[in-house]
């Protein structure tokens, strides 16, 4: 059996890539359509316990999941580049884009997390600040999708 190609290498890290794409949107775009609206609906002092309960499964689950990603398509976008492919230039913004994901953890959700894990909000303003992280999160829904977008697309494009 031969040995794997570079190009052979670039295309699997390139759908790897994608792949992580994928389970991070579609883990995203779950949260937002199935965890959100549960928290949304439960009274305050229980969504305060129900997230000091699991932030810490929260964390553990899209920690990885999210750094995974960015190192696949960081790496995707390089070997690109280096084999001067086309579609080097989408997996380049789907870094980017990737990139500005895992920004918004320590620019807001890593505070506001740490909030309703200790319970040190205001039971009357968990309800407003629910409604602000839901708005972030949907912001970070839309990005998500279009880095697997700019992916799927560099892969697609570099087989035309």
């Amino acid at each position: 059996m031969s040995r794997p190609s570079a190009d052979d290498l670039t295309t699997l890290v390139a759908l790897a890539a994608v792949v992580a794409l994928g389970l991070s949107a579609g883990a995203v775009l779950t949260e937002g359509a199935v965890l959100v609206p549960y928290w949304r609906s439960l009274p305050a002092a229980d969504f305060l316990s129900w997230y000091r309960d699991n932030a810490a499964r929260l964390l553990n689950f899209f920690g990885p999941l999210e750094i995974a990603t960015a190192v696949l398509v960081l790496a995707a976008a390089g070997l690109y580049g280096a084999r001067r492919r086309r579609g080097a230039g989408l997996l380049a913004l789907a870094a980017l884009l990737t990139a500005a994901i895992l920004a918004a953890y320590p620019l807001y959700f890593r505070d506001v997390n740490a909030r309703f894990a200790a319970a040190t909000i205001a039971p009357e303003a968990v309800a407003g600040e629910l409604a602000r992280w839901a708005f972030w999160h949907w912001v970070r829904v839309a990005i998500a999708i279009a880095a697997l977008a700019a992916g799927l697309a560099a892969v697609r494009h570099r087989e035309a």
